[in-house]
């Protein structure tokens, strides 16, 4: 029986459409951010990769010279020590192509935004 291969979705072609050591970061970053989440669903919004877990988790999208990382401000001011050595903006994290993305620290970082959304989400479910 001939089965029809899984068409590929935006995420895979976003990540297929960059220089091959760019998806290879791309991937490692898809990759940690599924293994802290596994709940979490992929999604593409705002053009970036996205995971959704009771709503948006983080989202992440590959630039000319860094990996961008959006947990948002919250996910950010939690892990303010260990992140001052990167470039930053309101709600994201610059990750300079030129080093190894920092993974035992993503990992944390989703793990504390799943845990913020999922806490935000039963509160929510309490008051209605």
């Amino acid at each position: 029986m001939n089965q029809t291969p899984t068409p590929p979705n935006e995420i895979d072609i976003y990540i297929a459409s960059f220089p091959a050591e760019i998806q290879t970061l791309l991937e490692e970053m898809r990759i940690t951010i599924h293994n802290a989440a596994p709940d979490a669903i992929e999604a593409f919004s705002y053009q970036m990769p996205t995971f959704k877990l009771h709503g948006n988790l983080v989202h992440f999208a590959a630039f000319k010279k860094h990996i961008g990382f959006y947990p948002v401000p919250t996910g950010i001011e939690a892990f303010k020590d260990e992140l001052s050595i990167y470039k930053q903006g309101k709600g994201s994290i610059q990750f300079p192509l030129d080093q190894p993305l920092p993974l035992d620290l993503i990992t944390r970082i989703v793990k504390f935004r799943a845990a913020e959304n999922i806490t935000k989400a039963a509160t929510k479910k309490k008051k209605n």
